[in-house]
């Protein structure tokens, strides 16, 4: 695409946009779909809202955050899982002229307190006592936390002032909507585009969290940009599973799904997906790569067990599915059995998912396997990568705009440009650039330029046809002995995709050669030792078991064939440990924390280089 059509693009985007904010969609979805459901959830039967039953219990919960003295430029905590309550906290804070900020419920009570003191909380609402716990240990280092609001467990608390329980936060909403019936629709209207509409504070890979500033602007131009992108139409059906402080769920599930008036089935707990899938038959579908490596390692256990002439039909679908993906994506056509077989074998594949409605999945938060984004084109689940961070709004590029090229993360969004500059750092420019980090100048005028180029930490290669490459994160190459740049990110990224790997992390700065530390997936483990006929005592054992070794090896080989002999792994261990948020080696959006990575396993890395 030419600068010029970007630009146009931008423009057209501008218009639609142009002293719009997420509120007025929110608004307009009452008045013009308030008989259609907005959130569904289960409480035993699975219930639901409309959007106009939503809209006034967001305004009873903001009138309720104004009667506990809450106004414009504060902030409001929320840490709760994927609830009704999460979404309508959030929106309330909006309405009472403040401004949202969702905290990983992963995060221990020292980096909540961060996240709080630097917003300058005056409430928080937490989802039950467990969190409580956190906030009760922090209390003392929040003077500017007057309240808090907690969904389940207030009973305990009938002697704390300062503690109500979420019903009692609408029963003092109703009161003041009584009292002064025009109370938020005042507050609504000095909402401004430019005014945040969030605070979305960043997972920490290498360092202190920061609280990137996300207008009004910014979520609605976002919005309509993938919109076009991805042809999503309006009314789409969602489930929401990844956390809401994560910017790829907060957008997906709350800001597009207000933005084209859809429906969200909540899932409080990702384990719970497949069950929500097979109710909600999103249309939309979003998830991170291990989510989509889990249902990958499913299904293949389940294709190994077909038999006779189930089998066949079967393989002859997979096979000509995978003609026709290879195919089209050099803008041919595929063989003309594909779509018979398709709909005989492939499109109950699709039912048992739950995804036979997809329109759209999306991938995205890390680098998936070009090998597992082909496979799900080949069982027809159309999977798009999108490349991101909070820091632009989420999206900034997408696979859906011309053929697939497996292994680039897709063309720049409507209306977004794109460069590279002399060390390969990808630049981005566009509606969807934040306004910032908050209380951080010096690292918003190193991150975000006076010209309007974000540089994103990330080295990428853009081919003639527009399509993004990217090679790794700035910060994260590995250069060797021999002074060669090594990225990680790709053959940790094909190690990941084995079932029975939940992360890898390769070693090998100023090293003579490349080594990889190995953890496994808790989950799989179980389930894997069964189908191999191992019993399975806990993870710590099961690493030690040589079959275990040995389908690790096998991984590896596989992987170093993937990539030039001096970026291929030498040796490699594996480590007894599940790693966890909690326990510090990944984000709370899984992102792996490599220098925690390297200090935990100080010992095993030098056993892995003694005698060298």
């Amino acid at each position: 695409m030419t600068e010029q059509a970007v630009l146009d693009e931008s423009a057209a985007i501008d218009a639609v946009v142009e002293g719009k904010t997420i509120i007025d969609f929110f608004n307009r979805n009452a008045e013009r779909y308030g008989d259609q459901p907005a959130i569904h959830w289960k409480d035993g039967d699975w219930q639901h809202i409309t959007w106009k039953q939503y809209h006034q219990v967001v305004y009873e919960a903001a009138a309720g955050l104004q009667a506990l003295g809450v106004g414009d430029g504060e902030f409001v905590a929320i840490m709760a899982g994927n609830r009704p309550e999460h979404v309508i906290a959030d929106y309330a804070a909006v309405h009472a002229g403040a401004t949202g900020v969702t905290i990983y419920s992963t995060l221990q009570a020292g980096q909540v307190q961060y996240i709080a003191d630097n917003c300058k909380a005056t409430v928080a609402i937490l989802e039950d006592l467990d969190l409580m716990k956190r906030w009760d240990e922090i209390r003392a280092e929040l003077p500017n936390l007057r309240y808090v609001v907690l969904m389940t467990g207030a009973e305990n608390y009938e002697t704390a002032d300062w503690v109500l329980s979420w019903d009692e936060l609408l029963v003092r909403g109703k009161k003041r909507l009584s009292e002064d019936p025009e109370t938020v629709a005042r507050s609504v209207s000095a909402i401004d585009p430019d005014g945040l509409a969030t605070l979305i504070y960043t997972s920490g890979t290498t360092g202190t969290p920061k609280g990137v500033m996300i207008t009004h602007r910014n979520v609605v131009w976002t919005a309509e940009s993938i919109r076009r992108a991805a042809n999503i139409r309006p009314g789409p059906r969602m489930v929401s599973y990844l956390p809401l402080a994560h910017i790829a769920e907060r957008l997906a599930t709350h800001y597009v799904a207000t933005y084209l008036a859809g429906q969200v089935w909540f899932c409080p707990n990702i384990s719970g997906v497949l069950e929500y899938l097979q109710v909600a038959r999103p249309t939309l579908f979003v998830g991170v790569p291990r989510v989509f490596e889990k249902f990958h390692a499913r299904l293949m256990a389940r294709f190994g067990q077909a038999e006779g002439i189930k089998k066949t039909i079967l393989d002859r679908a997979l096979a000509a599915n995978e003609k026709r993906v290879e195919a089209e994506s050099e803008g041919k056509s595929g063989p003309m059995t594909a779509g018979i077989l398709d709909k005989i074998a492939l499109s109950k594949v699709r039912e048992g998912l739950g995804m036979d409605a997809v329109e759209v999945a999306i991938t995205a938060a890390a680098p998936i396997d070009a090998d597992l984004v082909k496979f799900f084109h080949t069982i027809g689940i159309p999977l798009h990568e999108i490349y991101g961070l909070s820091e632009t709004s989420g999206p900034a590029t997408v696979t859906v705009m011309g053929p697939m090229r497996f292994g680039s993360v897709g063309q720049a969004l409507p209306g977004v440009e794109l460069k590279t500059a002399e060390d390969d750092e990808l630049l981005i420019r566009g509606g969807v650039i934040t306004d910032g980090y908050f209380k951080l100048d010096d690292a918003t005028r190193e991150s975000f330029h006076s010209d309007g180029w974000f540089h994103s930490g990330d080295l990428a290669r853009i081919d003639d046809d527009g399509y993004v490459w990217i090679i790794g994160r700035k910060k994260e190459i590995i250069i060797t002995a021999a002074g060669k740049n090594i990225a990680p990110a790709k053959l940790e990224v094909a190690l990941g995709n084995h079932p029975l790997i939940s992360k890898a992390a390769m070693v090998g700065d100023r090293r003579k050669f490349l080594t990889m530390i190995i953890a496994l997936d808790a989950e799989e483990a179980p389930d894997w030792a069964e189908a191999h006929g191992l019993e399975y005592a806990d993870l710590a054992s099961f690493s030690r078991l040589p079959e275990v070794k040995s389908e690790v090896e096998q991984a590896i080989e596989a992987a170093n064939a993937k990539v030039a002999r001096v970026e291929q792994v030498k040796k490699w261990v594996i480590v007894p440990d599940d790693w966890t948020p909690e326990s510090g080696e990944v984000t709370p959006s899984l992102k792996l924390k490599r220098q925690v990575v390297l200090e935990k396993y100080s010992e095993e890395i030098e056993a892995l280089y003694s005698g060298v």
